[in-house]
């Protein structure tokens, strides 16, 4: 082999080698529920050294509602096609209607999967290879999970998993005061019920300001909305079309509607 490498770099051949891949940023934007759903699997691990649970979890872009979650000992596209196919199904989901981003998997890149995706219609994106920010949705979840103070760290067997992430996805879809939703509950912007309670919120502003507004150096304060779109690998750009800013603005609710 060494004699081999010298004589190429002796007469400047190279070996064939593989080309350079180019793929796509994927970019995806959703204005409202069911728009784009983002998944991922994470492993947890069991007592038993070696031994590890698969953890599916579907999120509503928009909202970050856990709209599907499957504990399971094993990770294969079977079980993600029938877990996709499930929650289509109780959510409603119109053909043409919804895209899923994932990230490049196997089970996210079998042949069946993708089939049965494209029968239902629904658009399949994926992330580019090796980055992990390109589904960084997904792994947000997956970090505010295993940072809860009663995470256990290694389960009992299926069933302890199982019931644990029962808890936890309920305290994280009703209770959990999202920062990216300005505080909102996933479930109250997958609902909309996040409306009303801005105004209750606000009303309690207001409260406060009329009562000492010596107190509130900047005046009247509003009440922060959630973002009226959720991109992923967003671009916004000045008049003259260069890049400015890849962030989410947030609207405020004023007596005229949303400002941004």
């Amino acid at each position: 082999m060494h004699r081999i490498l010298r004589s190429e770099q002796a007469t400047g051949d190279r070996r064939n080698q593989r080309p350079a891949q180019h793929n796509a940023i994927p970019r995806l934007l959703a204005t409202a529920p069911h728009d784009v759903w983002t998944w991922d699997i994470t492993k947890l691990p069991l007592v038993r050294r070696g031994v590890y649970l698969s953890l599916y979890v579907v999120l509503d872009l928009y909202s970050r509602f856990v709209v599907a979650w499957m504990v399971s000992r094993k990770e294969n596209s079977a079980l993600a096609s029938q877990l996709m196919a499930e929650a289509t199904a109780r959510y409603r989901i119109t053909p043409g209607q919804l895209t899923i981003h994932q990230d490049r998997g196997s089970p996210m890149i079998a042949h069946g999967y993708l089939d049965q995706m494209r029968e239902m219609d629904v658009t399949c994106s994926h992330s580019r290879p090796r980055v992990s920010n390109d589904n960084a949705f997904s792994e947000s979840q997956f970090k505010t999970q295993k940072y809860q103070p009663d995470y256990p760290g290694r389960f009992d067997s299926v069933a302890h998993a199982r019931g644990w992430c029962e808890d936890y996805f309920d305290w994280y879809n009703f209770k959990h005061h999202h920062s990216g939703l300005a505080g909102f509950t996933p479930e109250q912007v997958f609902t909309g019920r996040y409306q009303e309670v801005a105004i209750d919120k606000q009303q309690a502003l207001d409260d406060r300001y009329s009562l000492n507004p010596e107190r509130f150096v900047k005046g009247r304060p509003m009440v922060a909305m959630p973002p009226l779109s959720v991109a992923i690998n967003p671009i916004v750009q000045s008049e003259d079309g260069s890049i400015i800013d890849d962030r989410v603005n947030f609207p405020t609710l004023t007596a005229a509607g949303y400002v941004k």
